[in-house]
């Protein structure tokens, strides 16, 4: 089918289709795989000492994993023309599978991060599926509460995954991560198969191999890069050369979208302000998320001296309020629209992160789980209607290329995030020992943190001023002769 058949409507029969059992697989196989996702990082300490390897070894095991989904995310629009929901939904979540195998019974480093791998295949082919399904069998009015059930299953397995993870190396080891994820994704796939129903078009556009291939460089190159800039130094050639090399090949990735008849990203998505607008605002935002997500642990566990498992329960109430306000700032936005819940939203983040330029080593646990349950209602007012906001003004032809470029786009902004955060935290560490006169490490942590958190918080304020912006959408008339 071209381009002008698809735009003309769905070739797919969606009358009488049940939205409930649809929704559900998607929902099981999001929260098997992003539980997963948060289950491996407090166990990075025992990884450690039975492979004996160094903790610059050990974080490949997360680099490795955003590296393939920020490879894999931008091709998923590609995808998702030639290969059924079904198809594309079930090699996802069966490659999930074969990867979590391949981590439990892993005899070495090298075989783990194959398996964690394998993992990220089946997550980066997941969750653009899952988002372009939603704007595909609800109309624009009903899309908020059903992004919202999506939200809430986003946030809560970060949430408990910490706590759960800690809970599970205490008693038993760390193959038990996924030893009981196993059963999880097995039942995820066996529910799909019954309940999942064919809902995508397929257009089966020409394969352009030569814009796979800049796509793979350039995303791949700017995650990785700004990966190792967080680990290590900007100046280290490794840096240098990789982003170098992805910041090219997406100069001539974007030239080759806008000149060829068929692309894989169609970047014409950005003609619709409305989400370009969102798309800059979520990627501002992700950035400011990022720096909480990555330095509230190390103030928790380096500053306070908090356990590991400890430090995780203290994160966990946070989670748990953004979880359950996702479905419900989903059904708001349904009724009044997203300006009434985004701009409320930033101004919680800002206020939240300005807070977080107070804290000290004399900060009360109480304090710290305070300001992230405001911090985390802020982003669950934000992320989803936001999100829902810009996609509603594509045409149905561009969900695919809408969704993949969101996520894409947020890999990206979690990479530039992590690494800005952690070298202005360092930075302000390195500033403190050096011209205290009686240096203390604690307290040099929390010197650095705070000028992390400023920088946040300039950062927060540009996404606020892009939030005065947002407003209700309608959707193009084809969509709406389509719904009625």
């Amino acid at each position: 089918m071209s381009i002008s058949a698809a735009m003309a409507g769905s070739n797919q029969d969606l009358t009488g289709i049940k939205r409930g059992p649809i929704v559900a697989s998607l929902i099981i196989g999001a929260f098997v795989a992003i539980l997963n996702e948060t289950l491996l990082n407090i166990a990075f300490p025992d990884l450690m000492i039975e492979f004996g390897i160094t903790a610059a070894t050990i974080q490949w095991l997360s680099t490795a994993y955003m590296l393939v989904i920020g490879i894999l995310v931008p091709v998923t629009a590609l995808l998702q023309q030639w290969f059924t929901t079904r198809q594309m939904f079930l090699s996802a979540m069966i490659l999930f599978l074969v990867g979590t195998i391949i981590c439990g019974v892993a005899p070495a480093f090298s075989i783990l991060l194959v398996g964690r791998v394998v993992q990220a295949l089946g997550t980066g082919l997941m969750l653009p599926v899952m988002m372009n399904t939603i704007l595909v069998i609800y109309p624009p009015e009903k899309r908020g509460g059903a992004m919202g059930m999506i939200g809430l299953v986003i946030m809560f397995g970060p949430a408990i995954g910490p706590t759960l993870a800690g809970l599970i190396i205490d008693q038993l080891n760390w193959r038990w991560l996924f030893y009981l994820v196993v059963p999880l994704a097995a039942f995820s796939i066996i529910f799909a198969a019954s309940y999942l129903r064919n809902v995508s078009d397929l257009t089966k556009p020409k394969v352009d191999v030569l814009a796979i291939v800049l796509s793979s460089v350039a995303f791949g190159g700017i995650v990785y890069g700004f990966s190792k800039a967080g680990e290590g130094s900007w100046s280290a050639p490794e840096v240098i050369w990789t982003l170098v090399a992805g910041g090219i090949s997406l100069v001539l990735f974007v030239i080759r979208q806008l000149t060829v008849r068929e692309p894989i990203l169609d970047l014409r998505a950005f003609k619709y302000p409305m989400f370009t607008l969102v798309t800059v605002m979520m990627l501002v935002l992700m950035m400011t998320l990022f720096s909480t997500m990555i330095l509230l642990p190390l103030f928790l566990q380096t500053a306070l001296m908090m356990t590991a498992f400890k430090a995780g329960l203290t994160l966990m109430p946070g989670g748990i309020v953004n979880g359950i306000m996702a479905p419900v700032s989903g059904k708001l936005f349904d009724k009044f629209g997203p300006r009434v819940l985004v701009i409320p939203g930033l101004i919680l983040v800002l206020l939240a992160v300005w807070l977080f330029t107070g804290i000290s080593v004399e900060t009360t646990t109480a304090h710290v789980v305070t300001l992230h349950i405001i911090l985390l209602i802020g982003i669950s007012l934000v992320m989803m209607p936001a999100q829902t906001t810009g996609l509603n003004q594509l045409p149905r032809h561009l969900y695919p290329h809408g969704t993949a470029i969101l996520n894409t786009l947020q890999q990206v902004s979690g990479a530039i995030g992590t690494a800005l955060f952690i070298s202005i935290m360092s930075s302000g560490t390195k500033d403190y020992l050096a011209t205290a006169t009686n240096p203390n490490p604690a307290e040099g942590l929390v010197a650095g943190l705070h000028d992390a958190f400023v920088v946040a918080l300039c950062i927060g304020f540009l996404a606020l001023v892009l939030g005065f912006f947002i407003k209700r959408v309608q959707p193009p008339q084809e969509e709406k002769e389509a719904s009625h």
